[in-house]
C-alpha cells in the first residue's frame, strides 16, 4: 500500500535526483572522460572546491534534513575530501523561524493554552534551526528557555530519510570500498539520530542524566529541565545566558582565560565519554556558552550519544598509547576497535600515527616531510585502510568539532597533555598496567601449556607424514574480488576471439556482402569494452590523511 510519506518520499527522491544531476554528471565524466567509455580524469584542488559550493547550495535548498546531513558530512574527512571539509564547515544550522501561530499549535497541542502554561510568554524566537526552534518565556517566576519542534517536520524528515537510503546505491558508484563502508554507517547513524533529536522526551532523560553526571562540578552549567511544562515535542528548561565561546574579544574583556576554558572541556568530554558513556555529541559554538564566572554553559542535548564498555577500554587504551608514544599499540587499538584494517601495512600507519601525533601536540611540522608521509601512503595503498564503525561515528564528531573549539580558544593547546593528566588523576594508568601483567600472565601460561601440548601433535603429523596420509586443507580468500576479475576477463577474452574469428570467416566467405560479418563486428564491440574496461578499472581512490592543526595552520598563512 503506498502511503502518503512514500508518495512525498518519491517525490522528494525527484527533486533530489534533480538538483544533483549536475554533480552526478561531472562524477561520472571523472570516472569516464566520456561517460560510457575512455579513461578516468584527474581533478584538481580548485575544482573540488567549486563543486563543494554547488553541494553547499544544494542541500541549503533541499531544506532541514539536508542541512543537518551536510553539517555531519563536514566533520567526516573519511568520507569527504579536504575542500568539501571547509566549505560544508560553514554550513550553519540557521534558517527563518516558522510562524508563531504555527508554533502556538504545537506548545498547545502538548501543555495546552500558552498564557495559563506559562506567566510570560515572548512570541519572538530566541534562535531558529532545522528541526526546531527556542522561546524565552517565565515559570513560577524563573526565567525559562522553551524548545518546540518545527511543525510538520517529522514527514518531511521520514521521507527524506528514505530518499538517502535509496540514493545510497548511486552515490557508492563514485568512491572507493572504504568510503563507502563510512557512507552506510553515516546513513544508519545519520537516521538514528536525527529521529532522536526530535524526540524532545529523549533529550530531556539525557539532559537530566549528564546533569547529574556533573553535579560535583563547579565549572560547567547544565541547564534544569522543568517536567511539568514538558512533552514529546516541547522541553522547557532553566534559561542560562551567556557568551558565545568563540567570541574571543568579549571573554578576553571579561578576563576569562581561554586556555582553562578550553582544558575544562577536553576534560568534560573526556569524562562523558570514557567514564559516564553518555555524551553532548553537538560541542559547536553555538551550543556553547560561558557566564561571567568562566563556566561553561551546555545548551541543546538532542545530539546526544552513548558509549559501550569495550569502547570505552579501547579508548583509554588508544589515549594511554598516544601518551606514551607507543604506535605498535596505537596500531593494535584501532584494529581492535574496527577502525584499522588488520592487513594495513604497519610500517606506513606508524608513521602516519607518528605524524599525527605531533600535530595534535601543535608541534611545527616540516612540509617535506607531511608530502613524504603522503607519498609513502599513496605509493603503498590505494585505498586508505581506515574505517569508521557505526558505533564510533558520533565520538569522532564530538572529537573533530571539541578540537576545533579548543584551537580557536587557544591555538597552543595540546591535547595529549591534557588527556594524559587526565588519565593520570582517574588512574587509568595504574590499570592499564594491571591489565598488562594479567595479560602478560595469560600468555606465559599459554606459552608454557603449549610446551606440553606440541611435541605429541608433531609426533603424530610426523607419523602420517611417513605413512602417506596427510591431508591439507586449503582454503583461498579473495577479498578483493581477484579471482572473479580474472574470470570475467577470460569470458570476455574467449568472446572477443570467438567474434573476431567469427568475423574473419564471415568476410572471407561472404565476399559478396560484409552485412553478416559487420554484425558479427557489431556482437563482439560490446564484451572487448567490457574487457578493456576491467584492465582500465581501479580498486578505490587515493585519499591523504588529514591533519587538522597542520591544516589551520597552513590555510591561515595562505589568507595572510
Amino acid at each position: 500500500m503506498v502511503t502518503l510519506v512514500n508518495l512525498r518520499a518519491y517525490w522528494r527522491f525527484f527533486v533530489v535526483v534533480r538538483q544533483f544531476f549536475p554533480l552526478i554528471v561531472a562524477y561520472s565524466r571523472d570516472r569516464r572522460t566520456y561517460l560510457l567509455f575512455g579513461g578516468s580524469r584527474q581533478v584538481d584542488p580548485a575544482t573540488r572546491s567549486r563543486r563543494a559550493e554547488i553541494l553547499l547550495d544544494s542541500l541549503l535548498t533541499l531544506g532541514p534534513t539536508f542541512i543537518k546531513l551536510g553539517q555531519l558530512l563536514s566533520t567526516r574527512p573519511d568520507i569527504l575530501p579536504a575542500e568539501y571539509i571547509d566549505v560544508l564547515s560553514s554550513l550553519q544550522d540557521n534558517v527563518p523561524p516558522a510562524p508563531w501561530e504555527e508554533s502556538k499549535t504545537v506548545i498547545e497541542d502538548e501543555l495546552g493554552p500558552v498564557d495559563e502554561a506559562f506567566d510570560d510568554f515572548d512570541r519572538d524566537p530566541i534562535s531558529g534551526a532545522s528541526l526546531g526552534q527556542v522561546y524565552t518565556a517565565e515559570h513560577d517566576g524563573d526565567p525559562v528557555a522553551v524548545k518546540t519542534r518545527r511543525p510538520g517536520i517529522e514527514d518531511l524528515v521520514e521521507a527524506d530519510l528514505r530518499v538517502i537510503r535509496w540514493s545510497l546505491p548511486i552515490v557508492r558508484r563514485f568512491i572507493g570500498e572504504g568510503r563507502a563502508f563510512s557512507l552506510e554507517n553515516l546513513a544508519d547513524e545519520f537516521a538514528k539520530t536525527i529521529r532522536q533529536e526530535m524526540n524532545y522526551t529523549r533529550e530531556k532523560r539525557i539532559l537530566a542524566e549528564i546533569r547529574d553526571n556533573f553535579a560535583d562540578n563547579r565549572e560547567i552549567r547544565i541547564p534544569a529541565p522543568i517536567d511539568e511544562r514538558s512533552g514529546p515535542r516541547v522541553l522547557t528548561m532553566e534559561y542560562l545566558p551567556g557568551t558565545k565561546i568563540n567570541d574571543l574579544e568579549e571573554l578576553d574583556r571579561k578576563g576569562i582565560d581561554r586556555t582553562e576554558l578550553a582544558t575544562t572541556l577536553q576534560r568534560v568530554y573526556l569524562q562523558m565519554i570514557i567514564d559516564d558513556g553518555v555524551f553532548h555529541a553537538d560541542p559547536h559554538p553555538g551550543n556553547l556558552a560561558v557566564d561571567d564566572d568562566g563556566r561553561i554553559i551546555f545548551y541543546d542535548f538532542g545530539m546526544s550519544g552513548t558509549v559501550d564498555p569495550f569502547i570505552q577500554d579501547r579508548i583509554i587504551d588508544f589515549y594511554v598509547a598516544v601518551a606514551n608514544q607507543n604506535i605498535d599499540a596505537i596500531l593494535d587499538t584501532l584494529i581492535e576497535m574496527g577502525t584499522l584494517s588488520p592487513e594495513a601495512d604497519r610500517q606506513v600507519m606508524g608513521d602516519v600515527m607518528e605524524l599525527a601525533i605531533a600535530d595534535a601536540r601543535g608541534e611545527d611540522i616540516e612540509q617535506y616531510r607531511v608530502q613524504q608521509i603522503i607519498e609513502q601512503v599513496e605509493s603503498t595503498i590505494y585505498e586508505f585502510p581506515l574505517r569508521l564503525p557505526r558505533n564510533l561515528a558520533l565520538v569522532l564528531r564530538v572529537a573533530t568539532v571539541v578540537e576545533g573549539v579548543c584551537v580557536t580558544l587557544d591555538s597552543e593547546f595540546d591535547f595529549i597533555s591534557v588527556a594524559t593528566d587526565y588519565l593520570q588523576d582517574e588512574g587509568y594508568y595504574e590499570e592499564t598496567a594491571r591489565e598488562f601483567i594479567e595479560r602478560g600472565s595469560e600468555q606465559l601460561q599459554e606459552t608454557t601449556r603449549a610446551l606440553f601440548q606440541v611435541p605429541p601433535k608433531l609426533d603424530s603429523a610426523l607419523d602420517r607424514v611417513e605413512n602417506e596420509n596427510l591431508t591439507v586443507n586449503v582454503r583461498l580468500e579473495d577479498e578483493n574480488d581477484v579471482l572473479s576479475q580474472l574470470a570475467q576477463r577470460i569470458v570476455y577474452g574467449l568472446f572477443v576471439a570467438v567474434g573476431a574469428l567469427s568475423t574473419s570467416i564471415l568476410y572471407a566467405f561472404e565476399g559478396a556482402t560484409v552485412i553478416p560479418a559487420a554484425i558479427a563486428a557489431a556482437l563482439t564491440l560490446p564484451p572487448l569494452i567490457a574487457l578493456y574496461r576491467s584492465f582500465r578499472r581501479q580498486r578505490g581512490i587515493r585519499a591523504k590523511p588529514q591533519f587538522t592543526r597542520q591544516s589551520m595552520r597552513e590555510r591561515r598563512e595562505g589568507r595572510e
